[in-house]
């Protein structure tokens, strides 16, 4: 049994990522974890989570609805990784338990602004809880290598950010939940906003405004549920506007299987050019000064990573940094907290609009929609 040291965890939500909280908190054990109970209506995914625990011998208290978890009082922090869809209400829930749970919510926060500031609003009057948003692209070796080098000035003045993803289809989810917008707020807020709370921290700036262009031209057109032919868009181009003169720029090819790399960062500074790779795991850096013959390559690692799982150790890297601020008391705020959460899925929210509309659209007037309701 969990000694009264150990930090003790929920997983709401265990389907393919929420199984994968579950892997990496194994992986945590040595740092005095244990995930203690689940909770998920859908009962194949309880049975596949059963069997991991089982299989490291973690008993499992199991749960078919998260109000029943936090009623438990068996945990005190909660991984919250259901569809987009379910965010608010279950975090609004957490929130306003009379027992402190620490959350670490899987992106993004939620699938509107209105519903990401109401999570933000309410959290703000528990001080007690701890609130991470699993923006876990930031701790890939080769990005946060390429962070640290553009946080040191090596690029000098930030003025160009390109971020490349070409990769493969959505997955296949339960009930196929991740096929239609109404549930995962699009795919520039379910899949980009990742790349989105990369160009901020990158540019140093938070947005201006945002203009996209995207289509559904390939993927999921030949796929029907419930009567229903999904409706998400499978590529686009996204430009990013930052308040203090920098630009962002966002290519996402979904039906792209033939790369080497699923995602190209670039930045782009006054004195240097950076790059990252991911799956490679490199990183590039030149000065204009030396030119190309003195770009250099380096390897990217982090020997404290004890599983890759799907997301090259970066999930790994969350929970540690997470649990590091849930030891501090206090003292440490999550690296990736609501107000980041908030502004990804903002820019992603813009960008859906503007290809719908074919405008520029601001990052006020989507902050602001709900006041003119």
């Amino acid at each position: 049994m969990a000694d009264k040291d150990t930090v003790k965890y929920g997983i709401i939500g265990v389907g393919m990522m929420g199984r994968e909280h579950l892997i990496n908190l194994h992986h945590l054990r040595s740092e005095g974890v244990a995930v203690v109970c689940i909770a998920d209506p859908h009962p194949p995914s309880q049975q596949l989570a059963l069997e991991l625990a089982h299989s490291f011998n973690w008993p499992l208290k199991v749960f078919s609805g998260h109000k029943e978890l936090l009623d438990s009082g068996l945990c005190d922090v909660v991984v919250v990784s259901t569809p987009n869809m379910t965010h608010y209400q279950i975090l609004m829930d957490i929130i306003n338990h009379p027992k402190p749970h620490h959350v670490l919510v899987e992106k993004p926060l939620c699938t509107t602004v209105a519903d990401c500031k109401k999570v933000v609003d309410a959290a703000r009057k528990r001080p007690d809880i701890l609130v991470q948003v699993g923006l876990e692209y930031r701790y890939m070796p080769p990005v946060a290598k390429l962070i640290q080098i553009v946080k040191g000035g090596t690029l000098g003045q930030v003025k160009m950010v390109a971020i490349r993803e070409h990769r493969f289809p959505f997955l296949v989810k339960v009930n196929n939940w991740n096929r239609f917008n109404a549930n995962t707020g699009g795919t520039l807020v379910e899949k980009c906003c990742h790349f989105f709370d990369l160009m901020r921290l990158f540019a140093s700036s938070n947005p201006l405004r945002v203009m996209a262009s995207g289509a559904m031209d390939v993927n999921h057109k030949d796929e029907v549920y419930d009567g229903k032919v999904p409706d998400i868009i499978d590529n686009a181009y996204v430009i990013v506007d930052f308040e203090n003169g920098s630009r962002g720029m966002l290519d996402l090819c979904m039906f792209a299987e033939g790369s080497k790399n699923e995602q190209g960062i670039s930045v782009v500074g006054d004195i240097g050019k950076g790059e990252a790779f991911v799956p490679e795991s490199i990183v590039r850096i030149g000065t204009r000064e030396a030119g190309r013959a003195g770009v250099q390559t380096l390897k990217a690692a982090d020997d404290r990573i004890k599983y890759d799982g799907l997301h090259h150790g970066s999930s790994y890297l969350e929970h540690l940094n997470f649990l590091f601020a849930i030891r501090g008391k206090g003292t440490q705020a999550p690296e990736v907290d609501l107000q980041d959460g908030l502004i990804s899925v903002a820019i992603g929210v813009a960008a859906q609009v503007s290809i719908e509309t074919g405008r520029f659209v601001t990052i006020e007037e989507v902050l602001d929609e709900l006041n003119c309701k």
